[in-house]
């Protein structure tokens, strides 16, 4: 029996999650005794996937299907499915990412497997198999079981430390069937968001919400994120002023992301915002207001006029080496 991974890349480059979700996969294969198969598809090299053996990986699929890299779920749903029936798979695993959440469902479906979204951890338990989510909104915990004898989860980011396990990993390059790979769609154009630092996909977050008083005085937030190699990103009343662009909107209905550092800047923290930086490994928190929500959830808080703190806070970050 296997353990499959989906892993999603940008123009080539394995995304930040990837990694993740390959390591969740070889602990969990390590406590089963299972192996790890990796699916990579689209144009995406040979050495870059091979990167991921070096988290115990028993298997790279690489199906470089042209097209295959503009997403269109019909296909993928189909192509993964097959791979998974091929190679006996138990469970699969992707990303809770945009994608995840368009594919998860269909798999689900077309496998009649059982399916746990936004997993958080560990599964407590293989049999029954038991794993760890967050619920309302990030406020709870729930624990879910599994009956099904095929399983998917969609992992959140940081839910998993990524631990190296270097093995030799089999190399496929896979040829799906006709079934699998016939387009049900036609994709006319493809907009691309120019990012300096894609919001999705950093480390550091620099997140700014009404308290930062107007468009005018984002300055600020743009230079702590440039010096700390950074993104930027707003919360949804600022977007929804137009202060901001929507695509730098996190929160329920915006964005979800899980940096290793997230910075919220007069932002007061409504539960529609927690929802999307919840899995944030940490978060400094800097508002006017002591009791403001946003301080439940933050490792450290600043009570202060962000255009006070953030001066004093940028000059001591730029005396960094």
């Amino acid at each position: 029996m296997s353990i499959i991974v989906f892993i999603e890349h940008l123009e080539g480059k394995l995304k930040k999650q990837s990694r993740e979700i390959v390591s969740y996969a070889s602990q969990l294969a390590e406590k089963a005794s299972q192996k790890v198969v990796v699916v990579g598809v689209g144009d995406i090299s040979r050495e870059e996937l091979e990167t991921l053996s070096r988290f115990g990986v028993s298997k790279i699929i690489h199906c470089p299907n042209p097209g295959a890299d503009i997403l269109e779920n019909q296909v993928y749903t189909r192509l993964l499915a097959e791979i998974f029936e091929k190679e006996s798979g138990e469970l699969l695993i992707l990303a809770n990412s945009f994608t995840g959440k368009a594919l998860a469902p269909r798999l689900s479906v077309r496998l009649k497997a059982g399916l746990v979204t936004g997993v958080e951890a560990l599964p407590k338990s293989l049999d029954p198999f038991v794993v760890k989510k967050k619920v309302f909104n990030g406020k709870a915990y729930a624990y879910e079981e599994i009956l099904t004898s095929s399983k998917i989860l969609s992992l959140n980011g940081n839910a998993c430390e990524v631990i190296e396990k270097p093995v030799e990993s089999a190399w496929e390059e896979y040829s799906p069937s006709d079934a699998a790979s016939a387009p049900k769609a036609e994709v006319l154009d493809v907009n691309k968001i120019a990012a300096e630092n894609l919001l999705t996909e950093a480390s550091i977050v620099v997140s700014g919400g009404r308290g930062m008083k107007g468009p005018d005085k984002w300055k600020p937030i743009e230079e702590l994120a440039s010096l700390l190699n950074g993104a930027t990103a707003c919360s949804k009343p600022v977007s929804d002023e137009g202060w901001r662009p929507h695509e730098e909107h996190v929160g329920q209905t915006g964005k979800t992301i899980a940096p290793d550092l997230y910075f919220a800047v007069g932002i007061s923290g409504a539960v529609q915002h927690i929802a999307g930086v919840s899995g944030s490994k940490t978060i400094v928190a800097i508002n006017a207001d002591k009791e403001a929500p946003i301080f439940e959830i933050a490792d450290y808080g600043i009570i202060g006029d962000a255009h006070e703190v953030l001066p004093a806070f940028i000059q001591s970050v730029s005396k960094l080496d």
